[in-house]
């Protein structure tokens, strides 16, 4: 991305978190998080990456929620953002939460295998001590 994408994608970021509040509040959705904006090169659309984190709605319904506001949201931006066109905002859930918690549990497993493992061989070698000292 260049400067200007990462400027223009981070003036986003800071201008959602008002109307994404509101979302939030009206839904119940406890915190939305922008995780990432990702610009086209030529700033007409926007990948907006968001979490949500407790409240009583689940991504899938904020994610919702969200689409069905989305003209008062690109309006919000277009209101404040110094661009000739404001971009057309694509909402995406951010599965990095996701693909962490996999990897957790792959560790996890890999080290529990690694001590079953070690166990066993350590069996093995006091049982072929025992019977080499007899």
């Amino acid at each position: 991305m260049s400067i200007r994408t990462e400027k223009v994608a981070a003036v986003i970021t800071d201008l959602l978190s008002e109307p994404l509040r509101k979302i939030a509040s009206e839904i119940h959705a406890g915190l939305i998080t922008v995780t990432s904006v990702k610009m086209s090169p030529d700033l007409q659309i926007a990948k907006v990456y968001i979490s949500a984190i407790g409240g009583k709605k689940g991504i899938t319904e904020v994610l919702t929620a969200i689409e069905q506001d989305k003209i008062r949201i690109r309006k919000h931006i277009a209101q404040n953002l110094q661009l000739r066109f404001a971009p057309e905002l694509r909402f995406f859930r951010d599965e990095t939460m996701d693909a962490m918690e996999s990897i957790k549990n792959l560790l996890e497993k890999t080290k529990q295998d690694d001590i079953r493992r070690l166990q066993q061989y350590s069996n093995n070698v006091t049982e072929d001590n025992s019977n080499s000292a007899d």
